[in-house]
């Protein structure tokens, strides 16, 4: 229950399009392909009420791929880049990649839930550490950050003249409003860069495709720094389906976001009758659950070892801090869900 990908077949419009181009042998290199900006356009007017620039937008191979090439291009070894832990343990990983060191300005745990600390990322800002890598929703405390708070954001981050680059893969699978950071005004345009995939929301991730957005020239010019090779070393079949992800694949994904919705609070009422020393907040979007295991007599290690149940470790996310906490995907079967916490259970 730890690697972020769902139990759940493929939408039917996905796996029509793939199969058409293997059986007309359509599997050469990927050239141009306007399909994806036109579809994401729609899907994002639609959906979020956000009309994007389709020619800002560029292909790469995955998420990861696109924020190592797009830091590759602007900053140099020895940077620092600003995160807000927990976070995705994949953020760590490319920063090491480029021998850029991770500034944290952690969340900050309030009685109403998980929020920015603006406050320290105006500090960090302020000792010109200017670059942000946001992860919005939030993986893994699920956190759809509002308008409010991305916009206050914004105006921080144009003040000090830095760039926040918001990984925005989750999004599709947000429970209430979504709002996308490109979204939030001028500041937010002149500062942001959006990267993101049908990956997470469509189960695509091995099809290798993602893309980077702006709404800026300035920002535009920082994108255009990355190599055009990132455009070709995208998967044409990848492309293709993101391309019909955005354009047909809405029923599927309002089913999938029915599901999951329905998959959460199972969570919650499993968690109480089984583990109820265990705290959970509902996450506003994806199929992850951050968990304060605090009170169990058990770490994530003893609980693969003993239960044979996998969760990401705590201090994957952002180190001893967060010894006590797990990550559980419950983008899942309900029977599953349960089974993995009976078996927790068990070993107590």
């Amino acid at each position: 229950m730890h690697v972020a990908e769902m139990d759940f077949e493929i939408a039917e419009p996905i796996r029509a399009r793939l199969a058409q181009m293997v059986a007309e042998s359509d599997l050469g290199y990927l050239g141009p392909i306007p399909e994806v900006a036109e579809a994401f356009e729609r899907f994002a007017s639609t959906r979020w009420g956000w009309n994007i620039d389709p020619k800002q937008l560029k292909l790469a191979t995955d998420v990861g791929v696109a924020t190592v090439e797009f830091l590759r291009a602007n900053l140099k070894t020895g940077d620092r880049v600003v995160i807000t832990s927990p976070v995705y343990s994949g953020f760590f990983e490319w920063l090491n990649e480029l021998h850029i060191e991770p500034f944290d300005v952690p969340l900050n745990h309030t009685e109403h839930g998980w929020r920015l600390d603006l406050a320290g990322i105006e500090a960090a800002f302020a000792q010109a550490h200017l670059t942000l890598l946001l992860c919005n929703p939030h993986n893994p405390v699920g956190r759809a950050f509002d308008r409010t708070e991305l916009t206050a954001l914004a105006e921080i981050a144009a003040r000090y003249g830095a760039v926040v680059i918001s990984d925005e893969i989750h999004a599709p699978l947000t429970y209430g409003e979504f709002t996308p950071y490109l979204s939030c005004g001028p500041n937010a345009e002149k500062t942001g860069v959006v990267i993101t995939s049908s990956s997470k929301s469509w189960n695509l991730a091995g099809l290798k495709a993602a893309f980077l957005l702006t709404q800026n020239e300035k920002m535009a010019a920082r994108v255009a720094k990355v190599a055009p090779a990132t455009h070709w070393r995208t998967s044409i079949l990848g492309a293709f389906s993101m391309a019909v992800a955005y354009s047909d694949g809405g029923d599927w994904l309002d089913a999938t976001v029915s599901r999951l919705d329905e998959n959460r609070m199972h969570l919650q009422v499993e968690l109480a009758r089984l583990l109820p020393q265990v705290r959970f907040e509902l996450p506003e979007a994806g199929y992850l659950a951050w968990l304060d295991i605090s009170d169990l007599p058990l770490s994530a290690q003893q609980i693969l070892e003993d239960a044979k149940v996998a969760l990401v470790p705590g201090p994957d996310m952002g180190g001893a801090t967060y010894e006590n906490w797990v990550r559980l995907n419950f983008g899942t079967g309900k029977a599953i869900i349960t089974e993995g916490l009976e078996r927790i259970a068990g070993v107590l």
